[in-house]
């Protein structure tokens, strides 16, 4: 009888129940990997197409956004004027352009919401270094700070400092960093309240590093994962409360076109003209849901427990 030497130097086939555990759990943690990685993939697939819509569109767009139309307001979406041109979303009650308008309004909303939290975020991260690494006197004056923040609602007090300095782009953004670095703070501070007291932190001290350079070197890279959750968090709340500003007429000011403004204009109008009120609408949402969708699946993804499961 032949003898397939192959066969004998390869020894018998493993059973199905004798595979190698790791190829095992490769599906499994596969499947683990893409549920994690589906938030913030549908977070940011929406807010690139959102940042590349509002980048584009102004460009290319025959329309401006401030140019008024009497003739041809309140038409529907997918109107077309005696031009030929066609307005996708329709004209709002002045006859300017909704697409371009909403499209605009983006821009401006976005960059606030980047501003507003790079800034609250630097001076966050800056006070909770020097609160967690210091103590004493430093600590308390700045964690009583962030206590009297936290303890005023935000809506209110934006209102009250908005209205104290006048409505404007820039007091809108003052208005967020002032509000908003007290959550930064309280984070940093915890972590490195912690990272302190650590070996690594002891053995830089002893070689005579500087303090800054530890604080830069070797605290601040591992307090970044809660930071960028935290940041995409205070993204999609600052767009929203700068619409709830603009709506209430304490932000950029007409003519200039934001999502809150232009609710606020179209609300006279929902009986007949919907879409004025619907389109800046859903831009708001769904921009702040993606930011939300990103924080979130950002701190499911490296959330220790899940790598366990």
């Amino acid at each position: 009888m032949a003898v397939n030497p192959s066969r004998d130097l390869a020894g018998p086939l493993k059973p199905a129940d004798q595979v190698s555990p790791w190829l095992q759990r490769r599906p499994n943690q596969t499947v683990r990997f893409l549920r994690r990685a589906a938030l913030p993939l549908v977070g940011a697939t929406i807010l690139l197409l959102i940042i590349a819509v509002a980048l584009l569109v102004p460009l290319i767009s025959p329309f401006d956004p401030y140019r008024q139309d009497l003739r041809g307001r309140l038409q529907s979406p997918g109107w077309v004027d005696k031009e030929g041109r066609s307005h996708l979303l329709g004209t709002d009650q002045l006859g300017r352009d909704i697409l371009t308008r909403v499209t605009l309004a983006a821009r401006l909303s976005l960059g606030i919401g980047l501003v507003a939290v790079a800034g609250a975020g630097v001076v966050g991260v800056v006070l909770g270094l020097i609160s967690g690494f210091y103590g004493g006197y430093f600590d308390d004056i700045i964690m009583r700070l962030a206590d009297l923040q936290l303890a005023l609602p935000l809506i209110l007090l934006a209102l009250a400092i908005v209205a104290l300095l006048g409505p404007s782009i820039t007091n809108v953004i003052i208005v967020f960093i002032v509000t908003g670095w007290p959550v930064f703070a309280r984070t940093v501070r915890a972590s490195t309240l912690s990272l302190r007291q650590r070996e690594f932190i002891e053995a830089a001290r002893c070689l005579g590093c500087p303090t800054l350079r530890i604080l830069v070197y070797h605290i601040l890279p591992n307090v970044a994962r809660p930071l960028i959750v935290i940041a995409s968090f205070e993204l999609g709340k600052v767009i929203i409360y700068e619409s709830s500003l603009g709506f209430l007429g304490m932000g950029a000011q007409p003519p200039t076109p934001t999502w809150g403004n232009m609710m606020a204009e179209g609300r006279a109008y929902l009986d007949t003209a919907w879409w004025l009120v619907f389109f800046p609408g859903i831009a708001l949402v769904l921009t702040a849901a993606a930011a939300n969708y990103i924080g979130d699946g950002i701190n499911e993804f490296f959330d220790p427990r899940n790598k366990r499961s």
